[in-house]
C-alpha cells in the first residue's frame, strides 16, 4: 500500500485546496507532487485506485488527478467510484495513451477535465485554476441557495440536507448529537402591534443570538420558517445541550423584545436497528417538535426534553 500526505504552507489569500495524485508510476507522482508544492496546494499520493479510495475515506479531497491504467483499480473505475460516493470531488484524468483515451470520452464519463502526459506546468496550472474557479462559483451559489435572506442563518432547504448528513455522521462516528426546536412566543401579537419591520428586527436579533450561543463550524443554526428556528449541536451531551438552551433563552430575554420569549424543545439522536436513516431523522424532528410544544404548554419561555429512546418510529 502506498499513499502519503504532505502539507505545505498556503498564503492566506489563497483557498486551501487538497489534491490527490493517483499514479502507479513513482516518477509521475513525484513530478506532480513537486508541481502541487510549487502551486501551494495540500496534496496526497496513491499508487492505484484502491489506495486512493482509502485516502478518500478519511480525508476531504477537492481534486483528484488520476492516471488511467493502474493495477488493482484504474482511473475510470476510480472516477466512477468518486462520482457515486464523493460528488463534491472533481476528477482530472491524465494519460499518455492519447490514442486510446480522448477528451470526449473522459468528459462523458464524468471527469471535469483531461490532460496528456508528459505534463506541462503551465497547462496543468491553468486547468487546476479553472477547476478551482468553477468550484468557488458553485460553492457561492450553493451557500446562497441555503441561506435565509432575513437572518443570515441556514434556511429550511439547508436544514433538510444538513440534518440528514450530520445525524448519519454522528451515528457512524459514535458521538452525541442534539436537535433543538425553537418557537418565538407571542410573536404574532408583537408583529401585529409594532409592525412587520419591528418583527423582522426580532427575527434578525434572535438569529444573532443563536449564532453567538453556538459553536462556529461545529454546530448549525437554521430558520425553520416564520418565527420557528432550529439548532443542531454536534458532539454535545444532554447536560451541555441544556446549558446552551438556557444561554439562548436568557440572551433572548436580555434583548428585551417586548412580551415575546422563546420555547425550546430538545431531543438527542437515536439509531433504531429496525429503522432506515430517513425514519430515524423524521422521528428526531417529530420529537423535537413535540418537545417544543410541551415547553409552550408549560407556560412558554421554557425548555423541554423528550427522550428518543422511549419512542420508536414504528
Amino acid at each position: 500500500m502506498v499513499y502519503y500526505m504532505f502539507v505545505m504552507p498556503v498564503p492566506e489569500e489563497k483557498s486551501i485546496i487538497t489534491v490527490l495524485v493517483v499514479d502507479d508510476d513513482k516518477f509521475a507522482r513525484e513530478l506532480l507532487s513537486r508541481i502541487m508544492e510549487s502551486l501551494g496546494y495540500h496534496w496526497f499520493e496513491a499508487d492505484n485506485g484502491l489506495n486512493a479510495i482509502e485516502v478518500l475515506s478519511v480525508h476531504k479531497v477537492d481534486i483528484i488527478i488520476t492516471d488511467v491504467q493502474m493495477p488493482k483499480m484504474g482511473g475510470f473505475e476510480l472516477l466512477e467510484y468518486t462520482l457515486d460516493n464523493h460528488p463534491d470531488t472533481d476528477v482530472i484524468v491524465a494519460t499518455g495513451l492519447s490514442d486510446q483515451t480522448n477528451y470526449p470520452a473522459v468528459i462523458k464519463a464524468g471527469a471535469i477535465d483531461f490532460i496528456n502526459k508528459p505534463f506541462h506546468l503551465d497547462e496543468l496550472e491553468a486547468k487546476l485554476s479553472r477547476v478551482i474557479r468553477e468550484r468557488e462559483i458553485i460553492q457561492r451559489l450553493e451557500r446562497l441557495s441555503m441561506c435565509d435572506a432575513l437572518t443570515g442563518l441556514y434556511n429550511r432547504r439547508a436544514y433538510d440536507i444538513k440534518l440528514a448528513e450530520e445525524v448519519q455522521r454522528a451515528f457512524r462516528q459514535d458521538y452525541d448529537i442534539i436537535l433543538g426546536m425553537i418557537d418565538v412566543d407571542n410573536f404574532k401579537g408583537y408583529n401585529d402591534t409594532f409592525g412587520h419591520q419591528k418583527g423582522d428586527l426580532v427575527l434578525q436579533g434572535f438569529g444573532k443570538i443563536l449564532l453567538s450561543c453556538t459553536r462556529e463550524n461545529v454546530d448549525f443554526c437554521f430558520r425553520y420558517g416564520g418565527d420557528e428556528f432550529t439548532f443542531l449541536l454536534t458532539r454535545t451531551d444532554k447536560d451541555q445541550a441544556h446549558i446552551v438552551a438556557e444561554r439562548i433563552k436568557n440572551q433572548y430575554q436580555k434583548a428585551g423584545f417586548g412580551e415575546t420569549s422563546v420555547s425550546i424543545g430538545l431531543v438527542a439522536g437515536h439509531r433504531y436497528l429496525d429503522s432506515t436513516w430517513s425514519e430515524d431523522v423524521a422521528n428526531m424532528i417529530s420529537l423535537a417538535d413535540q418537545a417544543c410544544y410541551q415547553a409552550k404548554n408549560n407556560g412558554k419561555n421554557k425548555i423541554a426534553w423528550l427522550d428518543a429512546t422511549l419512542s420508536s418510529p414504528h
